[in-house]
């Protein structure tokens, strides 16, 4: 039996605006955030989870908006309560300054569909992944918490580390990328993070992916 840890981790990943003659156009919108969503398949039948707990942050008016999902089944995949919160803060009225945070937060992740082919019991207690922004750039942070199943990760994961989920033989059944951040070419600022995405190999006898946690969003005016 392999021995399963059960890890934390967290990390960041920062973008800065660039100095330009006339106001760039975002490739990013002004704040999103969700806490994940599946497609994947099996045998002619498929499995969808939309996404879950969407908010969009509304840059003209001070507040918050929120969303929530509950908590999902479907067969071989669990995914707990899970939220989101967009929020844009006046920082300076008389300038218009503001800065907004869109933050989504997700517990409860098991995927057991790999077990069918001698695969892990993939496990996340909790996550969350946000995104904040105001006048001078953006920042991407994220957390996950309560992790086991996953034999070989390292402590310290990497930007973009693809992490392959194997059998009891060494057959890669799917492969895991961890925080893919995004920034625009030419960068204007934006960015946007994908926590987590798990793309099954065909030896698993699933097509399709699973995605938990992203956020983007852009520089404030």
């Amino acid at each position: 039996m392999r021995k399963m840890r059960n890890i934390s981790i967290a990390g960041a990943a920062v973008a800065l605006t660039f100095a330009t003659a006339a106001p760039a156009l975002a490739a990013n919108p002004p704040g999103t955030a969700s806490s994940g969503s599946a497609d994947f398949a099996k045998a002619g039948q498929t499995f969808k989870v939309a996404p879950l707990a969407v908010c969009d942050v509304n840059p003209d008016v001070p507040g918050t908006v929120t969303g929530s999902s509950p908590a999902v089944s479907r067969t071989g995949l669990k995914i707990g309560e899970t939220s989101s919160a967009c929020t844009t803060e006046a920082v300076n009225p008389a300038e218009f300054l503001t800065r907004t945070k869109s933050v989504a937060t997700g517990s409860g992740f098991e995927l057991s569909a790999l077990t069918g082919q001698k695969g892990p019991r993939l496990k996340i207690a909790s996550w969350s992944v946000n995104c904040d922004a105001d006048e001078k750039g953006t920042a991407a942070g994220w957390e996950l918490k309560g992790m086991s199943g996953w034999a070989g990760l390292p402590q310290q994961i990497p930007a973009g580390h693809v992490h392959e989920v194997k059998a009891g033989n060494g057959t890669v059944l799917a492969r895991a990328k961890f925080t893919d951040t995004v920034f625009p070419v030419p960068n204007d600022g934006s960015i946007s993070m994908t926590l987590l995405k798990i793309t099954f190999e065909p030896s698993s006898g699933y097509t399709g992916s699973i995605t938990l946690g992203t956020v983007a969003c852009s520089p404030t005016p």
